[in-house]
């Protein structure tokens, strides 16, 4: 397995030259899953038989399986090959990738390309689950269309500020020279804003929030600095919030007005935790990422869950 070593995986080029073929990826994959052993994903304590044509069966249940078994990749016909190549691509683009494009990257149909996306930003929400602590920053940010450019039949009333009848609010938690962590909300009120903050922040951690009244619940319960930007103060020693804003401007916004154009509520969950990833993993090297995704590939997903 020497020849798997992504510790200096830079390139396309190392890309092609590690996976070559099919059974190069079913090897790393193997690899990564089972260090010490094949393991039976239906009884852990079976002994397990391999198979002449690359399968492997399990002795106390008769069952025959192989390393796509309770992945990403299960009961799916397109190659590792084409898989590996989509996770590369989706972990190292600097500002993500369409599922147009990837199409025509790897030869599939759009559709194809966008399930197999949906599939990988499901793993970026198990590598997220972190603890927050030291100087965290909270914010929000709200996603969709100016009002301005709508139809004048589309148009809402009194959606200035942080009105969300036009908009999805996002909370975001970033730890000073640490991660980030998003969570899509229903709206921006204290039930709303304590709940995702309360999970995720340690309470040894330092807020630093603006004057917005939905955080009058944790400045209580844990050590907090304000910034008031109705008053047009926003830095005050060390007390502010450009860290996170600068976040949602350079990884969030920029890609889905550019690459997205336009994402629904109902998967929006999905986009935020793969602009939390490329935050979190961006002093890494390009292997150190796509192997952090094969490290949490190990949940199977159908296409109707995709869809939920």
């Amino acid at each position: 397995m020497d020849n798997l070593n992504f510790d200096e995986f830079n390139s396309m080029f190392d890309f092609y030259s590690t996976f070559p073929t099919e059974e190069s990826c079913i090897a790393y994959l193997e690899y990564k899953r089972w260090p010490n052993g094949v393991v039976s994903p239906y009884d852990p304590t079976s002994k397990v038989y391999c198979r002449g044509d690359g399968k492997y069966r399990c002795k106390n249940t008769g069952k025959n399986f192989n390393v796509r078994i309770g992945t990403i990749f299960e009961e799916t016909k397109l190659p590792l090959r084409k898989w590996f190549l989509a996770i590369y691509l989706l972990c190292n683009h600097k500002k993500a990738i369409s599922s147009l494009q990837l199409s025509k990257d790897i030869t599939v149909t759009q559709k194809t390309a966008w399930y197999l996306l949906q599939k990988i930003r499901r793993t970026f929400h198990f590598v997220q689950r972190v603890k927050l602590d030291g100087e965290v920053e909270l914010d929000e940010t709200f996603v969709g269309g100016k009002n301005k450019n709508r139809h004048w039949n589309k148009k809402f009333k009194k959606c200035q500020g942080r009105s969300f009848k036009d908009k999805v609010p996002v909370m975001g938690m970033l730890q000073r020279g640490g991660n980030v962590v998003c969570r899509v909300i229903r709206d921006t009120t204290v039930k709303s804003l304590t709940a995702p903050i309360l999970r995720t922040v340690k309470r040894t951690a330092t807020l630093f929030t603006d004057e917005w009244d939905g955080y009058r619940v944790v400045r209580k319960v844990y050590k907090s600095k304000m910034v008031n930007h109705g008053k047009g103060k926003y830095v005050d020693g060390d007390a502010h919030t450009n860290t996170i804003e600068g976040f949602w401007g350079n990884y969030c916004k920029r890609v889905i007005n550019c690459i997205y154009n336009h994402i629904s509520r109902k998967y929006m969950q999905r986009y935020f935790d793969e602009f939390c990833f490329r935050y979190n993993f961006r002093k890494v090297t390009n292997g150190e990422r796509f192997s952090t995704v094969i490290a949490h590939a190990n949940i199977r997903i159908t296409q109707e869950q995709i869809k939920r």
